[in-house]
């Protein structure tokens, strides 16, 4: 029997979701990080040697270059998504690009055109696609088990250090609560319903114009609403709460990561553990190395046109409470 092809793995930006990737990744079989890069040398040094990594680069276009490197996990930014990955697959490096794709839908029709003009796989990293709890979740709504969905509610809020220069608050870089974490309730929405006919939203802002929440509510055709709320200015459930006829499925907290299931019905309550042991990033981790060992350009479960579509919601959003970037 062929043992299968060891996947060399890169890293560009070492925030801190990158150390959970790179934790995750030594739980995957027959791959291995190679190389990582930050714009600081120092910083590179302390991740690689963190996670035994053999090359730890002082910038990105060495990484890029290096011939050993199969694939490359984009960790920077949300600004600086589309250029990275436009820099990857131009070296024709596979490449899994954190969420949000990119910051806009024109950003992410480029590098879709980018990684079929290079024949290249590129991926969206919406790690809670791949995790079991929601492939159980997803699985038991498909097939109607409890009947079918009458409403959603799903949010995503927590309380941190309010610092207009971190990342998470900071304009330039894509910051406030929609696109850093709003992107879960509407991804639970558009992978349980698909795209809405109608989309409300209003926020409220910090003084730097991101927004600190943002409600939505998503109409669909059959009369089912989906309603969501994403914030950075309180601690909310997190919860994904699916209400179908015949019974409640219920994602708990913190819906997105690993987590538990419990389902409600017929006057019973059910709730189903997974037995998670890492972070949760090597499910999409091994899916993405099968990808290229197969020779895919694009995935089968997160597709470009799921992207596309996630992307156009963001980007309705955006434009109905008045965000720009």
């Amino acid at each position: 029997m062929q043992h299968p092809k060891t996947i060399h793995w890169g890293i560009i930006g070492l925030g801190k979701i990158a150390h959970k990737f790179a934790q995750d990744l030594s739980h995957v079989p027959n791959c291995k990080l190679y190389a990582v890069a930050s714009r600081d040398q120092l910083k590179a040094n302390r991740f690689s040697k963190s996670y035994g990594s053999q090359i730890a680069y002082s910038n990105y276009e060495a990484l890029v270059e290096d011939q050993n490197i199969d694939a490359v996990y984009i960790a920077t930014p949300h600004a600086f998504h589309n250029e990275h990955s436009i820099l990857c697959l131009n070296h024709k490096k596979a490449v899994l690009c954190e969420k949000p794709f990119a910051m806009s839908l024109s950003e992410v029709d480029e590098m879709i055109a980018t990684a079929k003009a290079n024949n290249v796989l590129l991926m969206e990293a919406l790690w809670t696609y791949f995790l079991p709890h929601y492939q159980f979740t997803l699985n038991h709504l498909q097939q109607a088990t409890y009947g079918r969905i009458k409403k959603i509610e799903a949010d995503f809020g927590f309380q941190p250090e309010i610092d207009m220069t971190s990342r998470l608050f900071k304009k330039s870089l894509g910051g406030g609560s929609l696109l850093d974490i709003g992107i879960y309730p509407l991804f639970a929405a558009l992978s349980t319903l698909g795209e809405p006919v109608q989309i409300e939203s209003k926020a409220t802002f910090f003084e730097n114009g991101v927004d600190s929440s943002t409600l939505m509510l998503l109409s669909y055709a059959n009369g089912v609403e989906a309603h969501l709320k994403s914030t950075l200015v309180e601690q909310t459930p997190t919860e994904a709460i699916f209400y179908c006829d015949n019974g409640i499925i219920k994602i708990n907290s913190r819906f997105h990561e690993p987590s538990s299931v419990t389902v409600i019905s017929e006057g019973n309550e059910d709730t189903y553990e997974f037995d998670y042991t890492t972070n949760g990033y090597n499910y999409e981790a091994h899916h993405f190395n099968e990808l290229i060992r197969q020779n895919k350009t694009e995935s089968d479960i997160m597709t470009f046109d799921f992207s596309k579509k996630l992307i156009t919601m963001l980007d309705t959003v955006r434009q109905q409470i008045g965000l720009t970037y």
